[in-house]
């Protein structure tokens, strides 16, 4: 038989209140948005009044005191440089053109991609454009005649092969090369192609170097007429004549947040509407304490970094940098490493040697044979050392740079490892590293 029995049972539960979940939010966003998120806030509370700040240094706030008198920060500046798109409709004037043929060039010049390659297929362009397949052949063959060279292409072959024709007009052994053999000189198959053409690897290799001078991206650097300057959310200087780096905060552009007492003084009512002035007056309130709190949980979390990089932030080489994970900076000021993950998420950092993103300054470790640990960065910088370094006629397998490490720099590193490393380098496998080796 089932029986109803009526219990009494204590438990506990974390209950994550609205305040909590606000105070991570802000510990998360960069500076920008926390003043984008502190205007929202101004708009949904008619008590909170926001004053900007006129005149601060942009290294303003610091964890003791917030100094006055400088400049306001610069987020972007137009650049007077034309866009690749304007360079080539410019170009246009030189062709005698007809409205019909000069729309089609639009659409084939703006449907360009950032590396300068044409991919649209020719179907799509001519229902789009209404073009007949001689209207199309005739707007190719003005986009491939405009600057840069290899403009508007549909792939990287076609790129090459129009410097090739354009710059080494006649060379029909540097065209073949180019239409027949573009994948085995990818690989460096250089053997396999002075035996294809019949011609010797002295001649293979000046073919090489006349191509190595093409643009395989002929819009690079080309497409964005805007610069962007970044905003940083921290910055870490050196104090002049002493081997010590300060840190402060960029926020001195947020504005001030103060209650509007001339406001609520006028409002008069009963216990609901003291009520409606109490809560938003504890808002503000939150607001001003979140952002005290998160500003002090910064600077507490950016000692930690500076004092363990101290010697990348002195000579800006990647060997440098120590490694060093969020749980150790967690540990070291007492903090959940969540914390600590929120508080370095989204935030740009300027210091001597440059400005980046600041979880650069963190990097995972990998255990060397002296029981110290090697930062991920380090093993980078080394493996790039290594490969720079190496014979270019025998370049290294991902596996013999494995057994190196181990053996040379005692530092355990499996040959997949080295394989993702290089890769993020930009570095390609030892097939593609292999030199022509003249006799």
């Amino acid at each position: 038989m089932l029986k109803i029995v009526l219990e009494q049972r204590q438990m506990l539960n974390m209950v994550m209140t609205t305040e909590l979940r606000q105070a991570i939010e802000l510990l998360q966003l960069s500076t920008y948005e926390l003043k984008q998120y502190i205007q929202r806030q101004a708009e949904e509370n008619p008590f909170m009044e926001l004053v900007e700040k006129t005149h601060h240094t942009p290294a303003a706030m610091s964890r003791s005191s917030y100094q006055k008198d400088a400049a306001n920060p610069i987020d972007f500046a137009a650049s007077n440089e034309k866009t690749l798109y304007e360079q080539l409709l410019e170009q246009l004037i030189d062709f005698q053109l007809s409205n019909r043929e000069y729309k089609l060039m639009e659409y084939l010049i703006f449907n360009i991609d950032e590396q300068g390659y044409l991919k649209v297929a020719d179907e799509e362009i001519k229902n789009h454009a209404g073009a007949t397949n001689d209207e199309l052949a005739r707007a190719k063959e003005v986009l491939h005649r405009l600057e840069p060279v290899g403009i508007g292409a549909k792939n990287l072959k076609e790129c090459l092969l129009l410097q090739a024709e354009r710059k080494y007009p006649g060379d029909k052994l540097l065209i073949q090369l180019i239409e027949v053999h573009l994948e085995h000189l990818a690989d460096k198959k250089w053997e396999r192609i002075s035996d294809d053409l019949n011609i010797s690897l002295h001649k293979v290799n000046d073919l090489f170097q006349i191509i190595k001078t093409f643009n395989p991206r002929p819009a690079s650097g080309l497409m964005n007429a805007k610069i962007n300057y970044v905003n940083p959310d921290i910055r870490i200087a050196k104090e002049d004549g002493k081997n010590v780096f300060s840190v402060s905060l960029n926020d001195f552009y947020l504005p001030e947040i103060k209650y509007n007492h001339a406001y609520s003084e006028k409002l008069q009512g009963g216990k609901e509407l003291s009520r409606y002035v109490n809560s938003h007056f504890k808002k503000i309130e939150w607001l001003r304490n979140s952002i005290a709190q998160r500003r002090e949980t910064i600077l507490k979390i950016m000692d930690v970094i500076v004092n363990r990089q101290h010697a990348y932030l002195e000579k800006g080489l990647s060997s440098a940098l120590k490694a060093l994970t969020l749980k150790e900076v967690a540990d070291e000021i007492g903090m959940h490493e969540s914390t600590v993950s929120r508080a370095t998420a989204n935030k740009i950092v300027e210091t001597p040697v440059g400005t980046f993103e600041l979880r650069r300054l963190f990097s995972t470790k990998l255990s060397a044979r002296s029981g110290e640990n090697a930062s991920q960065t380090k093993v980078k910088a080394l493996l790039e050392e290594m490969i720079a370094s190496e014979d270019k006629y025998k370049p290294l397998s991902d596996q013999k740079i494995a057994e190196a490490f181990k053996k040379e720099k005692g530092i355990a590193i499996s040959r997949r490892t080295v394989a993702k490393y290089r890769g993020e380098l930009n570095i390609p496998a030892s097939s593609k590293r292999r030199e022509i080796k003249l006799k």
